[in-house]
């Protein structure tokens, strides 16, 4: 787990620039397996905040947890009145029993051990709460040329990964795919389901190229054997500044959310 905190070190600015919010959508899909608003949502994994400021508002405590301390330290500049930040690890957050009505990892429990996280998921919720993750599909939709520039990129990203073993070593990574059975198996929910959806937002050149640039992958290359991706990142960089010019698009970002509804013990 530290090995994973320590991916996200060195570009956290870059990430908060480029990833998206949390759309709207998850937020109502939790308050209506609620029947309520949330009182408190805890979110794990929470990154730079952007998951987390999306809740103000909408509850009236949000904690985000977050191990790395390059990604907190920017998440504490979005810290007030109904919002606040911690150190720590999704297993073990250090938060009292049953605190919260909606727990949610945003882009983030690919990264997290499934079987300690879900033990404290269980822990954390009160009864009837709502466990939700949240992750994109990349690339977004933005023109086949953009996304056929991202994939080969990224194909890459895969082979160089593969191939060197003292980048492989800085990571361990939980499929996506298996999100939902994880949920589903861990027998701490009465009900478990997925949903898919999209969600538009605006972006220009400089952001699809942040967005390649958030992608620990990529930075962890950047940081052991720049020599290896350089060129590709130069010819992906040309490819989507050809394909988007000086305007800004819409794009979609194509979403899978898993739920957890447990039970009212």
């Amino acid at each position: 787990m530290n090995s994973n905190a320590e991916r996200f070190t060195g570009f956290a600015d870059i990430y908060d620039q480029a990833r998206p919010h949390l759309p709207a959508f998850p937020r109502e899909v939790i308050r209506r397996y609620l029947g309520h608003a949330p009182d408190t949502v805890v979110d794990l994994g929470c990154g730079t905040g952007l998951s987390t400021a999306a809740w103000i508002g909408e509850c009236r405590q949000v904690i985000g947890i977050e191990p790395s301390a390059d990604m907190l330290g920017i998440a504490q500049k979005k810290a007030g009145e109904g919002i606040r930040f911690r150190q720590a690890f999704a297993h073990d957050t250090g938060l009292a029993d049953g605190i919260a009505d909606a727990i949610i990892c945003s882009q983030s429990f690919h990264w997290m051990e499934p079987v300690s996280t879900l033990r404290e998921v269980h822990r954390l919720l009160a009864p009837g709460g709502v466990f939700a993750t949240v992750d994109c599909d990349w690339p977004p939709m933005c023109g086949y040329e953009a996304e056929k520039a991202y994939q080969a990129l990224f194909a890459q990203v895969r082979d160089i990964e593969t191939g060197h073993p003292d980048i492989r070593s800085t990571f361990t990574r939980w499929e996506k795919e298996k999100h939902l059975q994880n949920i589903r198996e861990c027998g701490c929910f009465a009900f478990v389901r997925e949903l898919v959806f999209a969600n538009p937002e605006a972006c220009d050149a400089q952001r699809f190229i942040q967005l390649a640039l958030s992608q620990g992958s990529l930075q962890a290359i950047l940081k052991r054997h720049p020599e290896l991706i350089e060129n590709a990142l130069e010819h992906f960089k040309q490819m989507i500044l050809a394909h988007f010019g000086d305007g800004k698009r819409t794009i979609y970002f194509g979403y899978r959310m898993r739920v957890g509804v447990k039970g009212n013990e």
